[in-house]
Order: C-alpha cells, then sequence, then structure tokens
C-alpha cells in the first residue's frame, strides 16, 4: 500500500465516521418528535447506540463513548447532546 492510498484511506474513514456520527445522533434527537412514545424509543435505541459506538470507535475512546451514549439516551431530556459527533471531533481533531 502506497503513502497516497494509505492518506485516502485515512480520510475516507474519517468521512464515513462524521456522516454516519451526524446521522446516529439525528436517530438519537427523534425522540423529541414524539413525546411519550420517544422516552419508550429510547430504550430501545440506548443499547443500540452503545453497540454501534463500541464497533465505529475501538479501543478506549469507544469503549467510554459507549457507556456515555448508553446513558444519554436513558436519561430524559439528555437526547440534545450530540455523543456521537462529540466522539468524532474528539478523535479526529482533539485526539489528533
Amino acid at each position: 500500500m502506497t503513502k497516497e492510498v494509505a492518506v485516502q484511506t485515512v480520510k475516507d474513514t474519517k468521512s464515513r465516521d462524521l456522516v454516519l456520527s451526524l446521522l446516529f445522533d439525528f436517530i438519537g434527537m427523534l425522540s423529541y418528535l414524539i413525546p411519550f412514545l420517544g422516552e419508550i424509543s429510547d430504550v430501545i435505541w440506548a443499547p443500540i447506540a452503545g453497540l454501534i459506538m463500541l464497533k465505529m470507535y475501538k479501543g478506549t475512546v469507544g469503549t467510554v463513548s459507549g457507556i456515555l451514549v448508553f446513558i444519554e439516551e436513558l436519561m430524559p431530556g439528555l437526547d440534545f447532546i450530540p455523543t456521537f459527533t462529540i466522539t468524532w471531533i474528539y478523535k479526529y481533531i482533539i485526539k489528533k
């Protein structure tokens, strides 16, 4: 694998992770559209979001973020926090 191909692969992964992070944060915020049914959907979405986070972001970052997104989705009123996007910013901008 040449250096240019490796750099392009990293850029593709970075872009893919950003798009997926925005999508998953949007899905997590959908519960605001249905007032009472939304909290029930959060109980279903919380473990799914935690597992997705764990798979998307490997290592300690994924583990900690997976736990945080799980808790955030279960707690009423915290759905506005874009946990996936914050994790993306941490991984690709801050931790870089």
